[in-house]
């Protein structure tokens, strides 16, 4: 692992100790990943000379989302009354609107249906009156709070398109196939700065979920242009 990648997120320790062990967080910079590329060529060109049978090879959602085509243009949605109404709402983060944009409520209506983003943005309503977050995208589904993009800060590529999220079935069989092609433990990850979920492991580390959420759960790829989308979890 070079040096640009070992410190592309200097921020974060690339060296912690979770329950009691020694890991590394090897970030793997890659180039800007399109939807022309192929997710496979990513992990050949990018992983496999790092990757040891040991290590657990985790995939940013992002580019596993965007190598299969799982995306939405600015160009092919009509931004209707109830998303620009619902979004006003929504409260900002210090890392984006969420569904608070326009046009990602506009996707997640088109996503979910109507009735049913209603439905959750009223219980969202009296979920924060008692203080319990997230009920909004509990009910709602559909991978809704996976959605990313149309927010052109760290690339300006991704201002004109949403990015849609993955199903957990559709991430363990992606896994377990990756699983038997390169015999590497794989994991799917959503991870940013305020948050983040497993998406789908191989079969071999699917008890071992919590384990790859504590590793990763300070964001070491970043959440800007740092460009680290796999990231290698060595044990020391």
């Amino acid at each position: 692992m070079n040096s640009e990648q070992r410190t592309a997120n200097n921020l974060k320790k690339q060296r912690i100790k979770i329950q009691g062990k020694n890991w590394e967080r090897c970030l793997v910079k890659t180039h800007f990943i399109t939807k022309d590329d192929n997710l496979e060529n990513i992990i050949e060109k990018y992983a496999l000379r790092e990757a040891k049978k040991s290590d657990i090879v985790a995939l940013c959602q992002k580019i596993v989302s965007i190598t299969h085509k799982k995306i939405i243009y600015r160009k092919d949605i009509k931004l209707g009354f109830w998303a620009k109404f619902l979004s006003k709402f929504v409260k900002k983060t210090p890392y984006g609107f969420s569904v608070g944009n326009p046009l990602k409520m506009q996707v997640a209506i088109n996503l979910a249906g109507l009735p049913r983003i209603l439905f959750a943005s009223i219980c969202a309503i009296f979920g924060k009156i008692v203080g319990i977050k997230g009920i909004f995208y509990k009910i709602a589904g559909h991978q809704i709070n996976q959605i990313d993009g149309f927010y052109g800060e760290a690339f300006p590529q991704y201002n004109d398109m949403a990015i849609l999220g993955l199903d957990r079935k559709f991430s363990n069989n992606l896994c377990g196939k990756l699983k038997e092609k390169y015999n590497l433990s794989f994991a799917i990850v959503d991870i940013n700065d305020i948050g983040g979920n497993i998406l789908g492991t191989s079969a071999d580390i699917k008890e071992k979920t919590k384990l790859i959420l504590e590793l990763l759960k300070d964001n070491p790829a970043g959440q800007s242009n740092q460009q680290t989308p796999i990231i290698i979890l060595k044990k020391c």
